[in-house]
């Protein structure tokens, strides 16, 4: 793709960069055969393609609009088009970096910036998300239908953390929503784990990964919050540890991201890069293992796989979870359109509520068509968006393995 970017990008390495990304495209259209918001709108402009012409518009000094802005809010960002893309175009990386410089350039409305503000103030902070959780969870009762759905229920006693005693270490995220939103899910992939002579340890002074501002266009902060979780990693790191073991998917693809997105910083470009290569998800993690040392004596269960975006577009382990399940034994439903998005994409949920939902009520289609009795995930965010509508129980895939 020709471009004419104007001086002030062509003077930077971010601008630079989509300069690059953008010239690789051959607006082939391939991409929009896997795109969901396309296929949900059949509009250019809210594929790949289109919103690639309309970042181009936006580095080449032409006019933003309401319209400009609406068509890249519609974006997931669940980078399907990658895995589709001939041409290797890394969109994600494009798509951040348009929507950032479209925030400096057009100011939006005072309602969705407050709420855009209120999300990157409490989705972060642990100790605040699940204060107000709990409360809601406590007044459940006298709140509106809409947000009663989107509340998670409050969750059972979880089983102990196994005791550190192995040599082999490895680190694990918190994160922010999951401790408070699905807790058994660090405790049973410490748990099996150990079963595996893996001492799993989480770094407290870790929390979110960066993901929430980053993507919603506030790089600086969302680069504080990498930066905090290197610090809180690197004595370990240092220490011998071998792995950093994702949960959450979402946060995985943010963290193997580290190292591009601080490769101008001097001070912490080479850690964080140590840091990506080191990232992996748990099911690339177990893979690599003697499985046969869990003992497992599966359950007469139908089990529907849900392979969130981050899982098999960004993390590109999209098989991983269904190849374990079936090397353990557990039978596993059959699903369709394990490509498309579920519709949780972090905040998109929140601030595209309808749309959202129309993708939801399709993957919870495509998940259910063989009768499954449960239906689990890799991702804390996909986790609690399918629960809301489900009419079997979702969980994440490692508590299966934690029996």
């Amino acid at each position: 793709m020709k471009t004419n970017l104007i001086s002030y990008y062509q003077e930077s390495p971010e601008g630079r960069e989509a300069e690059a990304i953008l010239r690789s495209c051959v607006h082939c259209g391939f991409c929009t055969a896997t795109c969901p918001t396309y296929q949900e709108l059949n509009d250019e402009r809210d594929g790949p393609r289109g919103r690639i012409y309309l970042i181009k518009q936006l580095l080449e000094g032409g006019e933003v609009t309401e319209k400009t802005r609406t068509h890249l809010d519609r974006c997931l960002t669940c980078r399907s088009c990658e895995t589709t893309c001939p041409s290797g175009v890394q969109y994600g990386r494009l798509v951040d970096f348009g929507r950032a410089e479209l925030e400096k350039k057009l100011d939006r409305p005072l309602t969705e910036k407050s709420l855009r503000w209120t999300l990157r103030k409490v989705l972060p902070r642990p100790a605040l998300f699940g204060f107000l959780l709990k409360t809601g969870q406590l007044f459940r009762p006298l709140l509106p239908q809409a947000v009663k759905t989107k509340l998670p229920p409050k969750r059972q006693a979880i089983n102990p953390w196994p005791a550190q005693h192995h040599s082999r270490i490895m680190l694990a995220l918190a994160g922010c929503a999951q401790p408070s939103a699905t807790p058994a899910t660090n405790v049973a992939a410490a748990r099996v784990l150990d079963k595996l002579g893996i001492t799993l340890v989480e770094q407290r002074d870790a929390g979110c990964c960066g993901a929430v501002s980053y993507h919603l266009g506030a790089h600086a902060e969302g680069k504080d919050f990498m930066r905090r979780n290197i610090d809180a990693w690197w004595p370990a790191i240092e220490a011998g540890a071998e792995a950093l073991v994702m949960t959450a998917s979402g946060c995985g693809a943010m963290v193997q991201e580290y190292g591009h997105a601080l490769r101008n910083d001097p001070e912490y470009a080479e850690k964080a890069h140590r840091i990506s290569a080191m990232t992996k998800d748990i099911s690339e993690i177990l893979l690599a293992e003697d499985l046969s040392k869990l003992n497992l004596q599966p359950a007469d269960e139908r089990v529907a796989v849900h392979c969130p975006c981050t899982l098999q577009h960004a993390m590109q382990q999209g098989e991983a979870v269904e190849q374990i399940l079936k090397a353990t034994g557990f039978n596993l439903a059959k699903t369709k359109e394990k490509h498309l998005c579920c519709g949780s994409a972090g905040t998109y949920s929140i601030l595209q509520p309808q749309l959202s939902q129309k993708l939801l009520s399709n993957k919870i289609k495509a998940l259910t068509g063989d009768n499954p009795d449960k239906i689990v995930t890799s991702n804390v965010g996909c986790q609690l968006h399918l629960e809301s509508k489900a009419a079997v129980p979702v969980k994440h895939w490692i508590e299966l393995l934690d029996q």
